[in-house]
């Protein structure tokens, strides 16, 4: 039984749009404030084409300072954090001693000797805090710190009205300013395959901010989307979730203990090249070669997608899952995350989805990600 233990201050205002609130990360969540197909596409398209806010305060923000913050950061974690300077900040992961995947982050590095570690429903912040002892360093938990997701084509306009200098911020930069006359720092960071920023600030600013935004951006279309468009925004961006697309949650048929490598996930590429002595170094680099499966994407006939979890069978037999599925009409394809065989992950190898009412879909393995192939709206300029 999950316990909500976190309030983020946006609660009512999620009420008032029809959200009950669900547990994610022990924080009160809107995955839906409306439970129907219309819903989710109106949300999706939104960000795909104007833009969308969303609270992802559940996220776990936590605060690394003094002289050793640097070096707790660099044991934990995948990146090489010398090369992070302040302003900027940047994705990494976190291992077990057996190099397993156990959460994933983006550190921030507010200046010197302040850094900000954001991460998702893993072990971060324990990981963190055991690197820390005996350390000169202070591990802060910030429940107060909310996070606000403005996300799609129409954001930077949106808020080059009230932010001087925002076209300029660089993919992954922060920002320390003001924004309806209140402290935010603004990244420019997201998990949803836009252009995209994060809005950062105190519990007390929260309401008047959301408020602010959605009040003087709704004639650019800016509206509030549930939680849960994200898992159709990320299936077609290749972001993964955890535990939704791990062994977590689809355990090895061998018994074997639960726990995904970096080359299984596809975020090999989240290790600094030449790093050692982060936590679970040395078997990570072991793992290489030795897949017991790979994250894939599939792309489907018609317009019927995947089930969440829906089994993915070669020859008529099972050999994997489709871990989330969706039909974008808005982008003409059918597409979904999958684990498979290491074999069956090669362009164009013929597959089938059965879902869980027996129907069976065609598809084929196929490179990810599906939207912005080349990643150039994300990470555009000016």
């Amino acid at each position: 039984m999950a316990i909500i233990w976190r309030t983020s201050a946006l609660a009512q205002r999620h009420a008032e749009i029809g959200g009950a609130l669900e547990d994610w990360n022990g924080m009160g969540t809107a995955w839906f404030y409306d439970h129907t197909p219309e819903r989710a596409k109106a949300d999706y398209e939104a960000v795909r084409t104007k833009a969308g806010l969303m609270d992802v305060s559940g996220l776990k923000k936590v605060h690394l300072t003094g002289p050793h913050a640097a070096a707790v950061i660099d044991r934990v974690t995948t990146r090489n954090v010398d090369k992070i300077m302040p302003g900027r900040s940047v994705y990494a992961c976190m291992l077990n001693p057996e190099g397993k995947f156990i959460d994933d982050c983006v550190i921030y590095r507010i200046s010197v000797n302040h850094w900000m570690v954001v991460h998702g429903t893993g072990t971060g912040m324990e990981q963190l805090t055991a690197a820390a002892g005996a350390k000169n360093v202070a591990v802060i938990f910030d429940d107060d710190l909310h996070d606000m997701s403005l996300q799609g084509p129409v954001a930077v306009d949106f808020l080059a009205k009230h932010v001087d200098g925002i076209r300029d911020l660089a993919y992954f930069g922060i920002m320390q300013t003001k924004l309806f006359g209140c402290p935010v720092m603004i990244s420019r960071t997201g998990y949803t395959g836009e252009r995209g920023y994060e809005i950062f600030c105190e519990g007390r600013h929260a309401v008047h901010l959301w408020d602010s935004i959605l009040s003087d951006g709704a004639d650019m279309g800016i509206v509030p989307v549930q939680f849960s468009t994200l898992d159709l925004l990320r299936t077609e961006s290749y972001l993964l979730f955890y535990p939704g697309d791990n062994s977590e949650t689809y355990p090895f048929e061998d018994g074997s203990p639960c726990g995904d490598t970096l080359w299984e996930l596809g975020l090999d590429f989240t290790v600094s090249p030449g790093k050692v002595g982060f936590v679970g170094a040395e078997n990570h680099y072991a793992l290489e070669g030795k897949e017991r499966f790979k994250i894939y994407g599939v792309k489907l006939e018609g317009t019927a997608p995947a089930d969440e979890g829906a089994a993915l069978l070669q020859n008529g037999e099972q050999v994997g899952h489709v871990t989330y599925g969706m039909y974008s009409e808005l982008n003409g394809h059918n597409v979904g995350i999958a684990r498979m065989p290491v074999a069956a992950a090669t362009p164009g190898t013929a597959l089938t989805v059965r879902n869980g009412d027996g129907t069976e879909i065609a598809c084929t393995a196929e490179e990810m990600p599906f939207y912005d192939v080349e990643k150039k709206i994300r990470t555009a300029k000016g």
